[in-house]
């Protein structure tokens, strides 16, 4: 009979500790996190971007590289080489986050980067010569959300065009975007191409 009673005893603890672990670890934990992470920040949701009508549009972290119809004006800044695709300019597709793993032997990859660089320089209307390195190669993350001043500068003279501004208020727009080295030594100044495309008119296509 002790034995009995012993063992309901032991039952009867383990189930409590189970029941307050539950909603301690299982209810209360999750639920102190899920609202630490809405405490001023969007981190938790991706760091999104919203555009003037307050529609999100794009993440902080991660590039896009807007496309335009055949035929239709390119208003706007491009990003780096984007994704993974076998298409030489893999335009940015979020889903697409990936290297190509191609090395610099790879001659997959001398051929894109010259078909890119053609590509860019007539887009741009200049040499090929011209075109920056970042702009014909991509990051390890295939998302890289900056470019660098050389290839924003580039663009600068379409953009000023296909958006009816002067060269001086396009330049004044990138400068307005354009973070310096880290620390003021590490890496390069680098343009985020998302915040420069807002400025000009980028919005979230579908939202009212």
């Amino acid at each position: 009979m002790r034995t009995m009673t012993m063992w309901i005893r032991q039952c009867t603890v383990a189930v409590a500790v189970l029941a307050a672990m539950t909603v301690i670890l299982g209810i209360a934990y999750p639920a102190v996190v899920w609202g630490v992470s809405r405490l001023g920040t969007t981190s938790a949701e991706g760091s999104q971007v919203t555009d003037r009508n307050g529609c999100v549009v794009g993440s902080t972290l991660i590039g896009i590289d807007p496309q335009v119809a055949p035929g239709e004006p390119d208003r706007y800044l491009h990003a780096r080489v984007l994704g993974s695709a076998d298409d030489p300019m893999a335009p940015g597709d979020p889903a697409a986050s990936a290297a190509s793993n191609q090395g610099p032997n790879s001659e997959k990859l001398a051929g894109w980067i010259t078909e890119r660089r053609d590509l860019i320089a007539t887009r741009e209307g200049v040499a090929p010569d011209q075109v920056p390195a970042d702009a014909v190669t991509g990051s390890g993350s295939g998302l890289d959300p900056q470019i660098s001043e050389a290839y924003a500068r580039l663009q600068v003279p379409r953009l000023a065009r296909e958006n009816g501004k002067s060269v001086e208020e396009i330049e004044q727009v990138i400068s307005e975007h354009t973070a310096g080295r880290q620390l003021g030594f590490l890496g390069q100044a680098r343009v985020n191409v998302l915040e420069v495309n807002l400025d000009l008119g980028l919005t979230a296509p579908g939202c009212d």
